[in-house]
Order: C-alpha cells, then sequence, then structure tokens
C-alpha cells in the first residue's frame, strides 16, 4: 500500500494498558510496513467507553473499539463499515472459528460483520494467595463460602452501576432464567427479586467502597493492597497477573457456584475494532483491521503490548500463558461460557437507565420487587421507542 501523500488515521479506544497500549504498538508497526500510513490513537475513560454516543465518535474518528452492545444501534445508524463486504471469506471464517466465547458473534448483526473482537473478557475470580495463606483462608468455591470470607473483609468487588446491573444477570443465569427472553420483559419477579437479594447480602458484607470502583480499581486493590485477597467476579485484565505489572501478581480463574450447583455465568464484554463509515480512507483502515485481529499479531505483538487478544490462538499459546501467571488458560471456561447481551438498538438506553435503579437498590436497600417492576418498564420504553429486531 502506498500514496502520493501521506495517509492520517484517527482512532479511539479506551484509557488502560490493555485497551491503549496495543493499538499504539499495531498502528506503529503497521505504519512500519505501510509507508505514509500514519494512524493516531486517543484514549478515553472507561465510563466513557461504555457511555459516550458511538454516533459521536464515528463522525470523527476513522478506527473505533466499541462495546458490542451498540452493534444494533450502530447499524440502523449507518455508523459503521460492514466489514463482510471487504474481507476475505477465509479470514472472517478463522475469525469465528478461533473467537473466544461468543466474541465474534457479538459483532454480528442482520447477516454482516460490524467489528473484529481485538479484545475478549468477561467477569472472572481472581485471587492474592499470600493473602489468603495469611488468613489461613482458600478459594470459596461456593456462594456460602464467599459470603463468609466476605464477612472476614477478605472479599471486594466491582459495584459502580453498570457493574451491579452485569452482575443481577449473572445471577439471573444461574438461577435458571436467561433475561430478555420476552419483549418487554426482562426478568421474571421471583428471579430478579432472589438475585437482587443475594447481591445485596453480598454487598453489605463488604466494604462500602466497593459500590464506588469499576473493575480496573478492584483489581488495583487487589493486586497493591494488603487486605482484600479476593475478588469473585470483576472483568478480567490480564495485566495484573503479569510480572511488573503491579506489586503483586495475580492468580486468577472461574466463579462460585450456588446452593443448586449452578456455575455463576458471566456477561461477556471486552471490544471489537471497527471502521467508521465517514472515513476517507476505507482501505487502509479496513488493512489494519484486519492486521490488528489476525491470529499472528494478536498472539505476539498484541499481547506483549499488554493487550487481552479476542483470537483464541493467544488464550491457549503456552508463552503466553506462562507470561501471565496462566491467566487466559485459566479463564478461557468462564469467557466460553460467558452470556452474550443483547444488541437490539434500544438495549443501550435500557442499560443505562437500568443500571443506576439497581445499584441504587444494593447501596440503600428497599423493595427489591419494585426494582424488577421498574426494570421491566424501562425495557418496555426501549423498545416501544424502536422497531425490535431480536436477532
Amino acid at each position: 500500500m502506498s500514496s502520493l501523500s501521506p495517509i492520517q488515521l484517527r482512532g479511539i479506544t479506551w484509557n488502560h494498558t490493555r485497551g491503549y497500549l496495543p493499538m499504539v504498538a499495531t498502528a506503529q508497526r503497521f505504519s512500519e510496513l505501510h509507508p505514509g500510513v500514519t494512524i493516531s490513537w486517543q484514549a478515553r475513560s472507561l465510563q466513557a467507553f461504555a457511555d459516550q454516543p458511538l454516533a459521536d465518535l464515528a463522525r470523527s474518528f476513522d478506527l473505533l473499539v466499541i462495546d458490542h452492545p451498540s452493534i444494533g444501534l450502530a447499524a440502523e445508524a449507518d455508523l459503521l463499515i460492514a466489514l463482510d463486504r471487504h474481507l476475505p471469506a477465509d479470514f472472517l471464517a478463522d475469525q469465528a472459528r478461533n473467537s473466544v466465547g461468543g466474541s465474534h458473534a457479538s459483532y454480528t448483526w442482520q447477516s454482516h460483520q460490524w467489528s473484529l473482537a481485538i479484545d475478549a473478557a468477561t467477569p472472572v475470580g481472581g485471587w492474592r494467595p499470600d493473602l489468603l495463606a495469611r488468613a489461613n483462608a482458600e478459594v470459596p468455591e461456593t456462594w456460602d463460602q464467599l459470603l463468609a470470607l466476605a464477612h472476614r473483609g477478605l472479599v471486594a468487588f466491582p459495584g459502580l452501576a453498570i457493574d451491579s446491573l452485569m452482575h443481577l444477570y449473572m445471577l439471573a443465569l444461574a438461577l435458571g432464567e436467561e433475561p430478555f427472553q420476552q419483549p418487554g420483559h426482562f426478568i421474571s419477579e421471583e428471579t430478579g427479586v432472589e438475585s437482587l437479594s443475594m447481591l445485596r447480602t453480598l454487598v453489605t458484607a463488604c466494604h462500602p467502597s466497593c459500590l464506588a470502583r469499576n473493575p480496573i480499581a478492584t483489581w488495583e486493590e487487589l493486586a497493591n493492597g494488603d487486605q482484600v485477597a479476593y475478588c469473585p467476579f470483576a472483568y478480567g485484565y490480564s495485566n495484573y497477573s503479569r510480572l511488573g505489572y503491579a506489586k503483586h501478581p495475580l492468580t486468577v480463574g472461574g466463579l462460585v457456584s450456588l446452593a443448586n450447583g449452578a456455575r455463576l455465568r458471566s456477561t461477556l464484554g471486552g471490544a471489537g475494532l471497527a471502521v467508521s463509515r465517514a472515513t476517507a480512507h476505507l482501505d487502509p483502515a479496513i488493512e489494519y483491521a484486519r492486521f490488528a485481529a489476525s491470529s499472528a499479531i494478536q498472539s505476539t505483538l498484541y499481547v506483549d503490548a499488554g493487550g487481552q487478544p479476542g483470537h483464541r490462538d493467544a488464550w491457549i499459546d503456552d508463552e503466553v500463558n506462562r507470561r501471565s501467571n496462566r491467566f487466559f488458560s485459566s479463564t478461557l471456561p468462564t469467557l466460553d461460557a460467558a452470556y452474550v447481551r443483547p444488541r437490539f438498538p434500544g438495549y443501550l438506553d435500557f442499560q443505562d437507565a437500568a443500571a443506576p435503579v439497581v445499584h441504587r437498590y444494593l447501596s440503600t436497600g428497599g423493595d427489591a420487587r419494585e426494582v424488577i417492576q421498574k426494570l421491566n418498564c424501562l425495557l418496555d420504553s426501549a423498545q416501544s421507542n424502536k422497531k425490535v429486531v431480536m436477532d
């Protein structure tokens, strides 16, 4: 790829080692391989990553690192390039075959691929072996064991509004009900009340600061502090299991089981690399996306720069696992079992409105039935403003 005049692409990602540095590293190498093309990346906060309207970003950037629940809205508003119209079928088949859990499919909507899964994540368990040993405690296997450990002041988990809502999904699934199975109906009152009550019990057993922490702050506390020994569920960050990144590298694994024997099934996160419909340089933008998502780059340069790849080859690579305290192989079953959120155009409206409702209940208590009724109403409102297509 060459050009008489320089080509400049602009990208937006989120502000953490995992989100920013691999994009800078892959962009630098791509530019070296394609003289005349430069790619600059900007970073936004994790909260802005979840909240900032995609329409605003698509007008200003060529390359977008995005979350999959925005795909329905993005497709409806014609914000992104349908990558399947530009990438080879065998490349996309490899991406699908080597997806980590539902990551690749989560960016498919109405038969088009709107993003490439360059990053995969879901809430996983993590702990400090030294602090558990000091407390003469073991990694919990059940919800009751988790509560017992929490009452000893050894547990922390992320409880910001968006995380609280994801935890609610997780517990509902373990209790046997998948959310969003009927239009205008988030979840049954029985399952919802039990899920909220369980979460509220855990919150009250932990320090109130949990309600103000996101996953990054939780892992920072666990890796650098000297009190919290265990986190039962937070979106995984392999960085905290690598030597030199934090004071104490963390050990990670799966999630606890409930009394009914069901293991918790967390809610898929991760990130995809999309190309804006507004780009003036479509070919190099597409080629860079293909480069960054390829097995060869994901398993080497991308992960070496602190990334958390979306390609399965990286997750099962012996050297990658050796250098990350086996973060990837230890959590892969949890990723493969993760729940994929809805992607219909009104979903983000529901998520944005529902998360504070759940957080308020976890913070102050109240009538759990009223909370579930409110969530059902919010979903009905979010869907009634759209012609909803469940994909």
